[in-house]
């Protein structure tokens, strides 16, 4: 009676048959206490559903079953510690147990104990592989930043399962992250195939289809997403990001100022909404956005160049210059010299000019001929300074 209400859900009656028979037996019955145990971590009271497990437990303590639980117990509450020395003495009095190694190994990977937990994850799946297994070793070499390694552990988890959305999702993203965009569509679309509705698959493959200028599909695509999950600040920045690149500016500002209310400290949010008002001659709020960006990432040196473009128009030269100087001692892009050159060259400092102008030439002939002409604006500007400095 007691397992069909737990399995029903029917709780608080479960709980008051629960306090009847534990009367009737001076609190002695193992599998009363077990359920309750059960229904109050279910309902959030990790401490008190502790305390139960340990009393099951000390009722029979060849249980296996209630020694796991008090290990999971632990492990919620974040004493990990404990939860690796209660899983161990289960593993000493029983049989071995893909669960025990798998719990063990998110131990040690919330302890950062990285080659301790690789080792419990892989033995659990020796005993009986699971896909929840092959998600957390993943996972963990992800952690590691061994993206190859991940890649391999969700592959062979697809020989498993290789219907998974989830798994094709992630292989998806790492190998967008590794920049094999091509693969990462043909993952993210394979996953698309069996959960057409999955928010985080969409956001992915409409970046994908974004990165390559096709707004109208992307947007298409986020419609979806934006059913599912209406608040996502990602969501909102991505369509934002869409009309920006199809010029409605209104409409991209409209997106990403709900996004940044969504998720007001996500600094690639504050540094698209300074792109937009730079490229609506909005000075001082793309000023105010990229100084947020920066203050949110500071290592992200393309902020450095864009605010010392908006200084420069806000007629701030001294700062414009100190802000490309940090943005090329962070990194030698050929743009940053450009940038700059130009700004030196519209204050007549012009020998200067020509000094980062003959560095931007250096790193953009290191460019492939596809990356050169990726950019018409690029090669305007580069030509019309080109004449400018031969002028004088």
């Amino acid at each position: 009676m007691l397992h069909q209400l737990y399995v029903r859900q029917s709780f608080d009656e479960c709980l008051q048959l629960i306090e009847q028979q534990l009367t009737e037996c001076n609190g002695m019955c193992e599998y009363p206490i077990y359920l309750k145990a059960l229904i109050k971590r279910q309902r959030g009271e990790i401490s008190e559903s502790l305390q139960l497990f340990q009393a099951a437990t000390a009722i029979n303590p060849h249980n296996i079953a209630n020694l796991k639980q008090v290990g999971r117990s632990l492990y919620l509450l974040g004493k990990h510690k404990a939860a690796i020395d209660v899983y161990e003495e289960a593993q000493r009095i029983g049989v071995e147990d893909w669960e025990i190694w798998h719990n063990k190994g998110l131990c040690f990977m919330y302890l950062k104990l990285y080659e301790q937990a690789t080792d419990s994850f892989q033995r659990a799946n020796q005993i009986q592989r699971h896909d929840a297994t092959y998600m957390q070793l993943g996972k963990l070499y992800t952690l590691q930043e061994n993206y190859k390694a991940a890649i391999e552990v969700y592959l062979e988890a697809l020989e498993f399962s290789p219907e998974n959305p989830d798994i094709l999702t992630t292989i998806g993203l790492l190998y967008l992250r590794l920049g094999e965009n091509y693969r990462a569509f043909d993952f993210l679309g394979n996953s698309l195939t069996h959960d057409p509705k999955s928010p985080k698959t969409i956001l992915a493959a409409g970046s994908i289809i974004q990165d390559h200028s096709d707004m109208d599909v992307a947007l298409i695509k986020y419609r979806v997403a934006a059913i599912q999950t209406p608040n996502s600040a990602q969501l909102w920045n991505n369509i934002g990001m869409c009309f920006f690149g199809k010029q409605r500016y209104i409409a991209a500002i409209a997106c990403l100022k709900k996004a940044l209310y969504l998720d007001p400290f996500e600094w690639i949010i504050s540094y698209n909404l300074g792109l937009v008002h730079l490229n609506t001659s909005q000075f001082a709020s793309a000023f105010h956005y990229f100084s947020a960006s920066i203050n949110l990432k500071p290592d992200f040196p393309s902020s450095y160049m864009y605010l010392a473009i908006t200084l420069a128009k806000l007629d701030d030269f001294e700062n414009a210059c100190s802000a490309y100087e940090k943005a090329i001692e962070m990194e030698n892009d050929h743009l940053f010299f450009l940038n700059y050159a130009i700004t030196l060259a519209n204050h007549d400092e012009l020998d200067r000019a020509r000094e980062h102008y003959s560095e931007f030439l250096r790193l953009f002939e290191e460019l492939d001929d596809e990356t050169k002409s990726f950019d018409p604006e690029l090669v305007q500007q580069k030509n019309l300074l080109e004449q400018a400095l031969t002028q004088y």
